[in-house]
Formats: structure tokens, sequence, C-alpha cells
């Protein structure tokens, strides 16, 4: 999104903010921390609001919030648990959206160019390699990993040689540090500007994995706030949406 659309977007959006600076607290999953707080640097600039960020798995995430955490926007990396959250009437009716559809990976670091096109025969051929993955029962991108090991015949062959993050950042830690020697990961981690990813990756047939529709809710304490349903629109606008592709997620 370059700066005359920032300032287009952002002409529609401020007339509905306060006049002081406001903060906006937004719990957001692992793997669109880092597109987040790009986006959110943009906001801030032109707004004059504070983004606060907090970072974490979908399932801890979604449990903070049904205990009380002090969220206004609540990015999951799923529709479960917004859709969740819409039942027990704990969001702002009509504001659960999808903002991006995820995209799995295989990180490969130490690989060179010229191992083998398919990933499936590269782990099925390496009879000591560990592999990292997120929580399934608390990570969609988890989950995702699972159900492409299963699909692929090899969850038994990697029994005992996963290891399992709480999170998608906390499975890229593993691998990057040497303590994987395989990753499943969100294409968007591995396509960070800032961090480029080392060695080889494959992004995964979509058909072998359910879909990751990653969904955004307005929670029912930003009610009052309009900064923070600002930022819900922001998040939605057409500009913002190419972004968001752009960093390695599939349009909706």
């Amino acid at each position: 999104m370059n700066r005359l659309q920032t300032v287009l977007l952002w002409c529609l959006l401020a007339p509905s903010l306060p006049q002081a600076a406001a903060e906006v607290r937004v719990a957001v999953a692992s793997n669109f921390l880092g597109p987040l707080r790009q986006i959110a640097s943009t906001f801030e600039q032109d707004s004059g609001q504070r983004v606060i960020v907090s970072s974490g798995s979908t399932g801890k995430l979604y449990a903070q919030i049904v205990n009380g955490a002090p969220y206004d926007l609540f990015l999951a990396a799923n529709a479960r648990e917004p859709q969740r959250l819409e039942a027990q009437s704990l969001i702002e009716p009509g504001t659960r959206k999808t903002y991006a559809r995820g995209v799995l990976a295989l990180w490969a670091p130490a690989a060179a160019a010229t191992v083998a096109d398919d990933p499936r025969e590269l782990l099925a051929a390496d009879r000591s390699a560990r592999v990292a993955l997120a929580n399934p029962d608390t990570a969609p991108y988890g989950a995702a990993a699972q159900a492409v090991l299963l699909a692929w015949g090899l969850q038994d062959s990697y029994r005992g040689r996963i290891i399992q993050g709480e999170n998608v950042a906390q499975a890229y830690q593993y691998v990057a540090s040497g303590n994987a020697t395989f990753g499943f990961v969100a294409l968007a981690q591995l396509q960070n500007p800032v961090q480029p990813a080392t060695g080889r990756y494959w992004r995964i047939d979509a058909q072998l994995y359910p879909p990751i529709r990653q969904q955004m809710v307005l929670l029912k304490r930003a009610a009052d706030n309009p900064a923070a349903q600002a930022l819900w629109r922001y998040l939605g606008a057409a500009a913002v949406r190419a972004r968001i592709t752009a960093l390695g997620y599939d349009p909706e």
C-alpha cells in the first residue's frame, strides 16, 4: 500500500476517532504478529492512536479472552474461536470476518538448493530428522501440519521425532535454532523481508489440510473505543487486504 492509498484510506476513518490519543489492545495469533506490527505501525503514524499487541496461540488467546483479558480486538488463526466468542455474545454484533487465509509451508534452513523438489520425499528419506510444528490442539497451523503428515503417511515414522511448540512462532524458533531439521510454519514467517529465510522452503498443497481461515472480531470491551473500531475497519479495507496478501497469505 503506497502513501497516497494510506492517506485516502485514513481520510475515511479519521472522522470516527477521538481527538485525544487512545489505546487499542490487540490479541493476535503468532503467525500474524509480524504483518500486524507493520500494519499497526502505519495505523499509529496516521492516527496518533497507540496499538498494544499481545501474541500467542489462538487457543490460549481465546482462553484469556473468556477469562476477562482486556483486549479490544482478536485476530485469530482460525474461524472456530471467533465463532465460539460470537456464540457466547462476547463480540460486537456483525464484526466477525475473515482477514486472511493462512498458507502452510515446510522449512529446511540447512537444505541446499539442489535438494529434492518434493518435500514429502525429503521428509521420508531422512530417518534421523526431527520436525517442529505447533501444538495441534491450540494452534491451527499445528493442526494443519498434523493433517499433512497423516496425508503423506509419515505420522507413524516421525513418532518420537516431533518437536511441538506452543504456537507456530515457537515452532519457527525450534527450526531456526537448529533443534529441528524441518519445520511446518506459516509461509508469511518465511517471507519476512526483515529476516529472510535461509536454506529452502516449500509451500504445502492447500488440498492436504483444512482451510486456515483467519478471522477477526471486535470484542465487547471495544464498544466505546472508536480507535479500536477504526483499526477493525482499517484491517478490512481493500488496500490493507492487498498488503496482507503480499505478506504471504491467500485472499479469501
